[in-house]
């Protein structure tokens, strides 16, 4: 029998389909295939994207040549921009104001066939750095007031070009997803003086139905009310408030615990599209006691549809129990992990 089960954050509600139980061999989804041809974050092009605002180079080469190994760019086609004055306004019963922001682009390897999941631990380790960095340096941007940082990896995912990258946006307001999710973390911890963070994660340890794998700062699961299948969380054992704040062991286990995660998820799909986003807390809302970042990453493997989109549910097919078990017992390459 098919199960309803709530999200303890959102309140959100989704149907966990076991009629429908599917399991990696059962999805039809295109793997992402590599294309090739001329790129524009390939080194030797860098002419062709706005110059680098961040980078990790090799010693003695100058800013925008080609002796890098990770650079963060301006958006060429920016959602937002990051000039001007935020002009709210309201017209009628309507607010409304200018489209201020920034939008960057974070080139996470020089080699164009790399992924997370094949790239060597430093230059994940790299990626990491490059995300608390961007978001440090935006917070003293008093205009904005959250960083959202995000992944779309195969074209399924809202990928346009296949050469690794993530990209961040900065917000002058908060998205509602994390409004939705501060409130919740917030009524939990008036109700019971404590991180639901926390103590979910001290549940899911105990049960262990759920936990992928673990290492000393980290661990990696399927949430209990999972959206997709084959979803997964990675959420810090220590509670931590903001992710631009951590010390170095965090940031190596936090990429070594990336990279094998999506070793996982590559091996058991074979390589599908997925959307990553971390959920840090916002820069103007005083949460340390309650709100817990995450790193969420989200497998294509569904379509959203009219019930979905009227209702606000979600239809998974895959318990993530048994998501769990299936990734847990691969057999994974631990080279550099």
């Amino acid at each position: 029998m098919s199960e309803l089960r709530k999200d303890f954050l959102s309140e959100r509600w989704v149907i966990i389909s076991t009629e429908r139980g599917k399991r990696p061999t059962d999805f039809k989804v295109e793997k992402t295939k590599r294309k090739g041809g001329f790129c524009p974050f390939d080194p030797g092009n860098e002419k062709y994207v706005p110059p680098e605002i961040y980078a990790v180079r090799k010693p003695g080469s100058a800013p925008n040549d080609p002796n890098w190994e990770l650079r963060v760019v301006p958006n060429k086609f920016p959602a937002l921009g990051i000039e001007g004055e935020l002009g709210k306004r309201g017209i009628g019963m309507y607010d409304m104001m200018n489209g201020i922001g920034a939008h960057e682009v974070i080139i996470e390897t020089p080699n164009h066939d790399e992924t997370i999941d094949t790239m060597p631990l430093h230059r994940v380790k790299n990626i990491v750095i490059a995300y608390k960095e961007r978001i440090a340096d935006l917070h003293k941007d008093r205009r904005m007031k959250y960083v959202l940082v995000f992944k779309n990896f195969g074209a399924l995912a809202g990928a346009s070009l296949e050469h690794s990258h993530s990209q961040l946006i900065a917000l002058p307001i908060l998205p509602k997803r994390v409004s939705e999710n501060l409130k919740g973390t917030e009524r939990y911890f008036g109700y019971r003086d404590r991180c639901p963070m926390c103590d979910m994660l001290q549940q899911e340890l105990y049960s262990q139905e759920r936990i992928v794998e673990e290492n000393d700062s980290f661990v990696s699961l399927c949430p209990f009310a999972s959206r997709f299948p084959f979803e997964m969380q990675i959420i810090p054992r220590e509670h931590q408030t903001h992710y631009e704040q951590q010390d170095e062991k965090t940031y190596d286990d936090f990429a070594k615990i990336l990279k094998s995660t999506i070793k996982r998820l590559s091996k058991a799909l074979d390589n599908p599209p997925y959307n990553l986003v971390l959920q840090n807390a916002p820069f103007t809302e005083k949460c340390d006691e309650y709100y817990h970042w995450f790193l969420e990453i989200m497998p294509r493997l569904t379509r959203i549809a009219g019930f979905e989109w009227g209702s606000g549910f979600y239809i998974n097919p895959t318990p993530p129990e048994e998501a769990a078990k299936f990734l847990k017992n691969l057999t994974i390459d631990q080279e550099e992990l």
